[in-house]
């Protein structure tokens, strides 16, 4: 299927600490960025969060304290991160709820600026539960 796209889109995923947007932190995000002409790039971050990983969280996701201990932390990454993903509009699943604001939160703790108001967001959770709707 060719996506017909104004500007780039950035699907991504992120694995994290817990659930809580303002005190859990991202131990992993991993971007698919489309291009309008249909290139791809692919790039995948470990990160150290600088707090314990709970056991419930690696239980889910399979990364470990001792995995990403000697992994750069989320602010020596959002300078990098940003660059792949400030032009572009953001997709993933229940990215709306979740990973976007999550992504925000770090890097408003990071100091860079992360502005929604240019991009659109698709989130494919929301466009799911509208096309497959439980009754």
């Amino acid at each position: 299927m060719q996506l017909k796209l104004k500007k780039p889109i950035c699907f991504f995923d992120l694995e994290t600490t817990g659930v809580s947007i303002t005190s859990d932190r991202i131990v992993e995000i991993s971007i698919l960025k489309v291009f309008p002409n249909g290139d791809e790039e692919k790039k995948t971050w470990l990160v150290n969060p600088e707090m314990p990983i709970p056991a419930q969280a690696t239980a889910v996701h399979g990364i470990s304290n001792e995995k990403v201990a000697h992994e750069p932390t989320f602010t020596m990454l959002a300078n990098e991160i940003n660059t792949w993903v400030k032009d572009a509009d953001l997709g993933g699943f229940n990215s709306n709820r979740f990973d976007i604001p999550i992504l925000a939160e770090e890097m408003l703790r990071a100091g860079v600026d992360f502005d929604m108001k240019n991009r659109k967001s698709v989130d494919v959770q929301t466009i799911f539960h509208k096309m497959e709707q439980r009754t």
